[in-house]
């Protein structure tokens, strides 16, 4: 397979995990290096239209992109225990340091101290610190300093380069670098995480669509041009087109929205779509019959999804609903796949603004909720016209600038 594998991480292991990957065949890497791990986020926002799949050199910026709702390809990280961890030991006896009182953070406290018996090494005077969602450099600071007072100072390891920075200027200390082996442990797990999703993508979605009869087919078959996909006749007047997942995936914002209902809308009184997702065409026709069904049940515009599990998702235009569109939030509530409760808990949060705009921070605050949940909630809301954005909050001088919206619920 050919693919494009974004590297993130700061600039020499972005170097030293690209040399790494450039050894297998069909893999490009791209380097795309930060200067604090607080930007992993960001770059992965910016870049993810050019990468087909993500190989972070830590679990810190990983964990970041991640709960930040930024990656949408398959992604992993270069793992530091087993051989990464070990070699940095060798380093240190060669260094002649003292192995016996050791610092470490980020990763799981088991996984260090079991190496380390493993290797015959006293763990009496290690401490660990591992990784947990929210937990800053300066925190990793603090850890090590407290465990190295006093005179005797042993040596701390770890896994931040912004944390190394600080600490390689008051005590002896090592930051991790990921050895060969786990570079290449890391991609071959990420290689078959992204030819698996690449399969998933390629599923077959077959659409079966109602118009008018001498009805703009014309207009229809630009739409499907856009898909990648043909039309063809099917029984009953309708018509069918063919597809596959990640194009119609792609084209809907994850299956939320799908504009060229909208733009089918604006020439014809009736358009009704149902997609099936299935991994045979047989599987995909039978989803789609009851796809249509479902789009007919809601009115004369409508689209639906329907996959395997007995799982149907109504798409909504591009088009805002507005307030006065006389829709109850039950009927709202069915077409953007949230609940009722949600939206009026979200209404609540948008309330307590006093009508103006509000962020991810604000809603994930009131409906006592994690923030990459709270973006996802805007996002789907956003994508049914029932959010627009108006600009961008500061949140701090490291953190990312916090957008702000106006909902129209």
């Amino acid at each position: 397979m050919s693919i494009v594998i974004g590297i993130v991480g700061p600039h020499d292991l972005v170097d030293e995990v690209a040399e790494v990957c450039e050894e297998q065949a069909g893999v490009t890497p791209l380097r795309l290096v930060y200067d604090h791990e607080s930007e992993a986020a960001g770059i992965v926002e910016a870049y993810s239209a050019s990468v087909g799949a993500w190989l972070f050199t830590g679990i810190v910026p990983y964990t970041l992109a991640h709960e930040a709702g930024t990656l949408s390809r398959a992604a992993t990280f270069v793992d530091y225990m087993g051989a990464t961890l070990l070699q940095a030991l060798v380093r240190l006896l060669h260094e002649k340091q003292d192995i016996t009182r050791l610092s470490v953070d980020t990763l799981p406290a088991a996984d260090v101290l079991g190496t380390l018996r493993e290797a015959g090494l006293p763990t009496d005077g290690v401490r660990t610190l591992p990784y947990r969602p929210g937990q800053s450099s300066e925190d990793v600071v603090a850890f090590h300093r407290r465990h190295h007072r006093g005179a005797h100072k042993g040596v701390a390891v770890t896994c931040l380069s912004s944390a190394y920075d600080v600490l390689a200027e008051e005590l002896p200390a090592l930051r991790l670098a990921p050895s060969s082996h786990s570079v290449r442990v890391a991609l071959r797990q990420l290689l078959l995480a992204a030819d698996n999703q690449a399969q998933e993508d390629a599923h077959l979605a077959l659409g079966l669509v109602d118009l008018p009869e001498g009805g703009d087919e014309a207009g229809l078959l630009k739409e499907v041009a856009a898909l990648g996909g043909s039309v063809a006749r099917a029984k009953g007047g309708t018509h069918m087109i063919i597809t596959t997942r990640g194009p119609l995936a792609s084209a809907s914002g994850g299956f939320t929205a799908l504009p060229m209902l909208r733009r089918l809308a604006d020439r014809h009184a009736v358009v009704r779509l149902g997609f099936g997702l299935g991994r045979s065409a047989a599987e995909a026709e039978s989803l789609a019959r009851r796809a249509l069904a479902r789009a007919r049940r809601i009115g004369d515009v409508a689209a639906v999804v329907s996959l395997r599990g007995d799982t149907d998702l109504v798409l909504e235009s591009d088009q805002a609903i507005p307030p006065a569109a006389g829709e109850n939030l039950a009927y709202v509530a069915q077409r953007v796949g949230l609940s009722v409760p949600t939206l009026q808990r979200l209404q609540g949060a948008w309330e307590a603004t006093g009508a103006k705009s509000l962020t991810t921070s604000d809603v994930a605050t009131h409906l006592g909720v994690q923030q990459r949940t709270a973006r996802r909630l805007l996002h789907r809301l956003e994508m049914a016209g029932l959010a627009e954005r108006e600009g961008n909050r500061n949140s701090g001088p490291r953190g990312r600038p916090l957008t702000l919206y106006r909902l129209t619920l």
